[in-house]
């Protein structure tokens, strides 16, 4: 079969059908118009909410009009996959113990960037098969792409007032991953808004970083503190985070549509090295070695040694005061790091803090 003689109707069926089988929860289709998306866009980037996230910049309107990244694209298949491992009462319980370590849910098993690639690689293949050689390429959050508003109007889901894709079946625990194609497949119904009144996202942040419904500010989010930002995690920010080392969920976490969120089926996304129930202590003893191996394959490893060691300071500056938590903190006071040095001077001044507090 060629593209000349294809039943696109039937064929964005079969694709659809195919990457159910493949794992993905929903797969929908839209063509590539982003304008409202764009303005959407070019205004937070205009208030500088993008921090040190320069990559934001750097591909002028490619990341709006996917033609423009890769030529000849004029439909994008959306696909999303669940990732939650453990129910949600879970979740709870660990972000109120302070002892523990929390790592957004999403990072805690394999890196999801590898296993849904590998999958649009044979939905792809899958296509081909049927029309023979077509244009197309891949995404997975790796590249100037606006996922979330090409999932909103391929049907997936609306984007909620944290910015997070909803479902109204499944909530928001769910990855997005994109092939960009040449085929002129039909498209479906972008998904309604059905946020209504409710505040809980905005009311939960924990350094109020949703500064208006739909607007997140990422220079105070946790994830962003955690994850993107490089240097120096702001003071007046640390005792906000909690025992947030790796992302945040919070906002997730009180969503109202998240009561009907399944539990994934993919293997891949179940915790690794204990990462759901490690205690602070437990990781802040990882040596640099440590922490390479048992991230392997992890999408914790991309932020590095060091941002992983001054995240847990900051949660063990948070952390009610423990000698055992001072000791741990000392045996790095003099790391030869200075972003290190600093957040555990930090951390040990905080507990030293807690201690006077609790003996007044």
């Amino acid at each position: 079969m060629n593209k000349n003689s294809t039943d696109f109707q039937q064929l964005a069926q079969d694709i659809k059908a195919y990457g159910q089988s493949l794992g993905f929860q929903q797969v929908g289709i839209t063509d590539t118009e982003l304008s409202d998306a764009e303005q959407q866009l070019n205004r937070w980037l205009d208030l500088g909410y993008q921090g040190d996230m320069s990559y934001m910049l750097k591909h002028g309107t490619k990341r709006t009009r996917p033609a423009e990244l890769i030529p000849g694209t004029v439909r994008v298949i959306s696909c999303r996959m669940d990732y939650l491992p453990e129910p949600m009462e879970n979740t709870n319980q660990l972000m109120s113990n302070p002892a523990q370590a929390y790592v957004s849910r999403y990072a805690l098993g394999r890196d999801y960037h590898k296993v849904i690639r590998k999958k649009l690689q044979k939905l792809a293949d899958y296509i081909e098969q049927h029309v023979g050689h077509f244009g197309y390429r891949a995404f997975v959050d790796s590249a100037p792409v606006m996922e979330k508003a090409l999932a909103e109007k391929a049907g997936l889901g609306w984007i909620g007032k944290h910015s997070n894709v909803l479902n109204k079946q499944a909530g928001s625990w769910f990855f997005l991953g994109e092939l960009y194609t040449d085929l002129p497949l039909p498209t479906d119904q972008p998904a309604k808004e059905h946020c209504g009144t409710c505040t809980e996202c905005i009311d939960i942040c924990p350094t109020q970083a949703i500064v208006a419904p739909f607007t997140v500010d990422a220079r105070r989010c946790i994830s962003y503190l955690t994850i993107e930002l490089k240097g120096s995690i702001p003071e007046e920010l640390r005792p906000l985070m909690g025992n947030h080392i790796f992302g945040c969920d919070d906002c997730q976490q009180v969503c109202p549509w998240n009561r009907f969120a399944q539990l994934t089926d993919e293997g891949d996304f179940i915790a690794r090295q204990q990462l759901d129930t490690a205690t602070l202590l437990d990781l802040f003893s990882w040596t640099e070695p440590e922490f390479l191996t048992r991230t392997e394959g992890s999408a914790i490893r991309r932020i590095g040694y060091a941002s992983w060691i001054r995240n847990i300071a900051v949660a063990l500056g948070n952390a009610p005061y423990s000698i055992n938590t001072i000791k741990a903190l000392k045996q790095k006071e003099y790391h030869s790091l200075d972003i290190i040095r600093e957040h555990v001077q930090w951390a040990i001044n905080q507990q030293q803090n807690h201690h006077l507090s609790t003996n007044c």
